[in-house]
């Protein structure tokens, strides 16, 4: 009896084991993945369960007890200490994780991109290694600045990678309503750790997040974890503003406060607490608006170029409307050319431009199809050029571009959802005139109802202040198109080619028809901080499906979180110029522009650079400082690293291989200029060498070096 007792809890054991979940929390995120697959499988499809039971996995595992792998069918191949190197059945994962013996099982496929590969698609590692550089490159020593809304200010991110100094100096909170005694326009600004720490969060920062994602991409420490940002040593300053997501948090009579002018504002803030601090200064927009052509922004790009210069640098995203249909153009010539619409709210809006006469037809279809055709002249001709019909508004302009062409600003209106049931569409009429139509809300659609209704490129979406000509305008490319979430699901948002510009990044020309976006960077599901507010108030929001970890510091728990847009692109290449400002603390945003132009890598190899989908290509941050050190203008200089290590120390120049040369080899050193200060020859059979220099002033200098492999190539070193 003892006996068959014994073997039915032995039988039982498996159907228990099958029954628990995995410890998800000992897994890493790949291994997560395929225990989940592995539970799905044994309690679905018998056969393919069985199937997959032969398939094995290689992981790390961390356990007290090797036995805890034998135990389970595993093949130990390697191990050191605790640590272990095995071949794991997939069906004994649930197992593993579960067993008390086993700390973690870790496992990562290596073309699994993350944003801690962020660093490796915009060339960055070089520069924080300081490789063949005359030091590293980290943004010490730089102010990076974002306005923005959201922001977790106690985020472990925003501290030094050990936790030992904070690195949020200033912050302005807009919408702060504790504003008695504050000298600000509206809200009231937090300096200092105790100060900032007690704050704890922008007034928004329970219901938005956005600000805290944007900030540990460009500035994110990544504490304990590998995401960090593209400038993890960087001073901070923060600006929380006012979005139309904020309006809650905004009193009505206060409610006009909140402009471009304001936010001009925050910029000036920013740019103010770097010159008092005596540091070079990039900031980082991830927010915008249509452009117009009434001239909203007109003042506003004033404003922004007479902010930035020799160490002061704006960065804004391009936007998200790229794969909107945004722009045609019917030619004088042809009659009539149109567009069927829809939103999903009650309204779409879109502006007509044209130097001539011309009409408008809307039409509704139904059992009568009703039609309104107005022409622009009868607008003309209504006090203030505004035409008020049933469902149509219509208002006439001159354009700020060009005052000889008059424009339209176009809003119809009717139920919700709007163009859905009935149809609606808009056409312009008019063999002579030449017209544009831009859209500003809605989508532009085809329908059977009228085949020949099927007008709209996918041109002109580009966001303002990204528009403005002295702002660098950043749009998205994709690396990574899925993420194993914190509870081991596979979340998939493939937005486009890996490397490639992805298809909601807006595009240009601007309104005035300037080239735009002007550079790129990765967009799509790029992980950083999240805030620890939004999480513990919104535990069940759409979003909080992407994250990706969550960890316990100082008794709250924080995300890891993957997000995609050009609004985490524009915080990359914020960071990116940061690590610039370090090398050229006078780097201005024209130079910012040139060096972009003459390093940035052509994803599409089939198009001319700039364009309007790319800009100059997508940003590499290494090649960037070796141009601004002055290294890529030497031309006898070799854009080949020498693998040999070069260091200077005491007056003396050393060079040091791992093997001894086979050949005779001769170093050639430059100054930045391009001057020839130091020629001398390495024989062959040594290892080491050392060329005394302590008669050459202090600067940074390109070693060149010629002779077999082992060693050719280029470096630069400091004296």
């Amino acid at each position: 009896m003892r006996r068959c007792l014994y073997l039915l809890l032995i039988w039982c054991v498996p159907i228990l084991l099958m029954a628990q979940m995995p410890r998800y929390d000992k897994m890493s995120p790949l291994l997560r993945q395929l225990a989940r697959q592995q539970t799905a499988l044994s309690r679905g499809d018998v056969g393919r369960s069985v199937a997959k039971t032969q398939a094995t996995v290689c992981a790390f595992v961390k356990t007290t007890d090797p036995n805890a792998l034998t135990d389970y069918g595993c093949q130990v191949l390697a191990h050191v200490g605790q640590i272990y190197i095995a071949s794991i059945p997939m069906e004994s994962l649930t197992a593993l994780s579960l067993d008390a013996r086993v700390l973690r099982l870790e496992a990562r496929q290596g073309n699994s991109i993350t944003t801690d590969q962020m660093a490796t698609h915009i060339n960055a590692l070089p520069a924080y290694e300081g490789r063949n550089l005359p030091q590293a490159y980290t943004g010490q020593g730089v102010v990076v600045g974002l306005m923005d809304i959201g922001f977790d200010l106690t985020h472990p991110t925003f501290y030094s990678r050990d936790t030992t100094e904070y690195r949020i100096s200033r912050f302005w909170d807009m919408l702060s309503a504790d504003t008695i005694g504050s000298p600000l326009y509206v809200g009231r600004d937090y300096a200092g750790r105790e100060a900032l720490l007690t704050y704890a969060h922008s007034r928004d920062g329970l219901d938005q997040t956005h600000g805290t994602h944007t900030a540990g991409i460009a500035v994110g420490s990544g504490y304990d974890s590998p995401y960090r940002g593209v400038a993890p040593d960087a001073d901070i300053c923060l600006v929380s503003n006012a979005v139309t997501e904020d309006v809650v948090y905004i009193d009505s009579a206060d409610y006009y406060k909140y402009t471009f002018a304001t936010d001009a504002l925050g910029f000036k803030y920013m740019f103010d607490y770097a010159r008092q601090v005596d540091k070079p200064c990039v900031l980082s927009f991830s927010e915008g608006s249509s452009q117009d052509f009434f001239g909203y922004d007109l003042l506003y790009y004033e404003m922004l170029d007479s902010l930035v210069g020799p160490g002061r640098i704006i960065v804004a995203a391009a936007g998200n409307n790229g794969h909107y249909k945004s722009w045609f153009r019917k030619p004088a010539g042809v009659e009539s050319m149109g567009t069927f619409l829809y939103s999903d709210k009650s309204s779409v809006m879109f502006v007509l431009k044209s130097a001539s006469d011309f009409s408008l037809r809307v039409v509704t279809y139904g059992e009568h199809n009703d039609t309104t055709l107005v022409p622009m002249s009868e607008v003309l001709l209504q006090p203030d050029s505004v035409l008020t019909l049933p469902g149509v508004t219509l208002g006439a302009y001159p354009s700020c571009y060009v005052p000889e062409e008059l424009c339209y600003d176009v809003v119809l209106t009717g139920q919700s959802p709007l163009g859905g049931s009935p149809r609606l569409s808009a056409e312009v009429v008019g063999s002579e005139a030449d017209v544009e139509f831009w859209r500003v809300t809605g989508s532009l659609i085809e329908d059977a109802l009228n085949p020949l209704l099927c007008a709209g490129e996918y041109v002109g979406s580009i966001h303002s202040p990204g528009s403005a000509p002295c702002v660098i305008c950043v749009g998205a490319t994709i690396h990574r198109d899925s993420i194993l979430n914190v509870n081991g699901q596979w979340m998939v948002s493939k937005a486009g080619e890996t490397g490639m510009r992805t298809y909601y990044s807006s595009v240009g020309p601007t309104y005035d028809g300037r080239t735009k976006p002007d550079v790129m960077a990765p967009g799509s599901n790029v992980i950083s901080s999240y805030s620890s507010y939004y999480l513990e108030t919104h535990p069940d929001a759409n979003d909080i499906a992407w994250d990706v970890a969550h960890f316990d510091f100082q008794g709250r728990t924080y995300p890891w979180n993957s997000n995609s847009g050009t609004s985490m692109s524009c915080p990359a290449v914020a960071g990116a110029i940061a690590l610039w400002l370090q090398a050229k603390p006078d780097l201005t945003p024209t130079q910012a522009m040139d060096v972009i132009r003459r390093t940035s890598r052509h994803p599409d190899a089939t198009l001319d650079y700039p364009n309007n989908h790319y800009g100059y290509g997508e940003i590499d941050v290494y090649r960037g400082l070796l141009d601004i050190l002055g290294v890529d203008q030497i031309r006898e200089v070799s854009a080949v690293h020498t693998a040999a290590r070069v260091a200077f120390s005491g007056g003396t120049l050393s060079i040091t291989l791992d093997e001894p040369l086979t050949a005779p080899a001769r170093l050639r050193l430059y100054n930045m200029s391009g001057r020839l200060v130091k020629t001398t020859a390495l024989s062959a059979g040594q290892c080491v060498f050392t060329i005394p220099l302590g008669h050459l002033p202090a600067g940074i200098y390109a070693v060149q070096l010629d002779g077999p492999a082992s060693v050719s190539g280029s470096s630069l070193v400091r004296l």
